[in-house]
């Protein structure tokens, strides 16, 4: 059974860090790109930071460059986003899966991808 699942969400003020985690199982992870999609309330979901499975290459997307940093440990089939100076426009719920396309240009995934199920992060003072 294919899953992934996230976790370290929570709660900051303005300026704060968080770090999520996702942890996969049921498929071979080492194979797979892996990102971070953030969904904010009454938006669409985005792809904001991925990274490569051949060459550990990354994506970001301009509204996180900077703060955000991505990670994967494919021995222990897991991959993070450390998530620091979290400003207002960053709350919302975060997944994690596995992208069809990286490139300069971001990173995408659909339906038939793996994902999450989700990890919720606000920010406010």
């Amino acid at each position: 059974q294919v899953q992934l699942v996230e976790s370290g969400g929570g709660s900051v003020q303005p300026g704060g860090s968080l770090r999520l985690s996702c942890t996969a199982s049921g498929f071979a992870f080492e194979h797979y790109a892996i990102g971070w999609f953030h969904q904010a309330p009454g938006k669409e979901r985005e792809g904001i930071s991925c990274i490569s499975n051949v060459d550990n290459s990354h994506y970001y997307a301009d509204s996180v460059a900077g703060r955000f940093t991505i990670s994967r440990d494919n021995a222990k089939a897991t991959a993070s986003l450390q998530m620091n100076n979290l400003i207002p426009e960053d709350p919302g719920v975060y997944y994690c899966a596995t992208p069809y396309h990286i490139s300069d240009h971001g990173c995408f995934a659909d339906a038939q991808d793996y994902w999450g199920k989700g990890t919720v992060v606000n920010v406010s003072s």
